[in-house]
């Protein structure tokens, strides 16, 4: 029989405050979010005071400006993230039930959609302050990576977004659900059900964590302490790339969402050659592939030209 590690019972909430009758908590997810804000912040206001780092050897905004760019942020993040959730993963369910788009609290926010929120949010605040919006690109680029690390975590202490089926030494038995569209092992036909089968899966979020948190990350801060910042571009030009590689190797040991699994495509592909495909979250990365490709060529061309001239 193989040798399963036992998924830890951290429980989502660390704590809940029963009042006025209702309950309130204190979720891992929430904090994961607060803690990843906190830290992106803080290297955001080490990194953009250090003039040494930056083209001409000037600050790409003072201190106060980058307080106030923080509000944007978490605005992007919280309306992005949800809504992106809403438009890339369940359109249907949300066009049926409007009201549930606001239940934060049941879970459900998209990186994709988050990022989109991010770069349109932060686009606006550039424009009406004067800043170079490449150089805050590329310091955002830097500060990113610790959120999706705690994000991450997170996820695995949710026991959500977790991986495929495996028999790896590593594989975790998680608290998990049975989808089976031809019921067998289910109750009913096309519906998810709790089971209490044996099945090691994937820990797929910490494969997440420590590509796209650890390993993503310290490349961008070494790259910036060592001069990437001098060329406009580069960052977040690897930062987008790293991002979508990472992501795009991952979702081969992610379990797809359940809405793209059907009888016909248990593996959830959203676009299919045969009997090969690509997932939802596959499709959404090979865009930030190519920007992130763009970017970097853009960046050197532009260093390259310089240096010439």
């Amino acid at each position: 029989m193989q040798a399963l590690i036992p998924f830890p019972e951290i429980d989502p909430a660390i704590f809940t405050l029963p009042l006025f009758g209702m309950e309130f908590s204190l979720r891992w997810y929430a904090l994961a979010y607060i803690a990843g804000i906190i830290a992106g912040w803080r290297m955001g206001v080490a990194l953009s005071g250090k003039a040494r780092l930056w083209p001409g050897n000037e600050v790409p905004m003072s201190r106060e400006k980058a307080d106030d760019m923080l509000t944007w942020i978490v605005l992007g993040i919280i309306l992005g993230g949800r809504l992106g959730y809403v438009l890339f993963y369940k359109p249907g369910y949300y066009l049926e039930n409007p009201g549930d788009i606001l239940r934060l609290w049941d879970g459900g926010m998209a990186f994709h959609g988050g990022l989109l929120g991010v770069i349109i949010g932060v686009w606006i605040f550039c424009a009406r302050n004067a800043i170079n919006k490449m150089n805050i690109a590329d310091l955002l680029a830097v500060c990113v990576p610790p959120g999706l690390f705690f994000g991450r975590i997170a996820n695995f202490i949710n026991a959500e977004l977790y991986g495929r089926p495996t028999d790896v030494a590593w594989g975790v038995k998680f608290p998990s659900m049975c989808f089976d569209p031809v019921a067998q092992g289910c109750a009913v036909a096309g519906q998810w059900f709790y089971t209490g089968a044996e099945v090691a899966r994937h820990p797929s979020q910490l494969y997440e964590a420590g590509l796209e948190g650890l390993l993503l990350g310290v490349i961008v801060l070494v790259m910036a302490l060592r001069g990437s910042f001098k060329v406009p571009g580069l960052t977040v030009g690897v930062f987008f790339l790293g991002y979508g590689v990472s992501r795009f190797i991952v979702e081969f040991y992610r379990l797809a969402d359940d809405q793209f699994i059907t009888a016909d495509n248990p593996a959830g592909y959203v676009m299919r050659l045969g009997e090969w495909g690509i997932t939802k979250g596959q499709q959404l990365s090979l865009p930030m592939v190519a920007l992130g490709i763009a970017l970097i060529a853009y960046a050197l061309i532009r260093r390259r030209r310089a240096a010439v001239a």
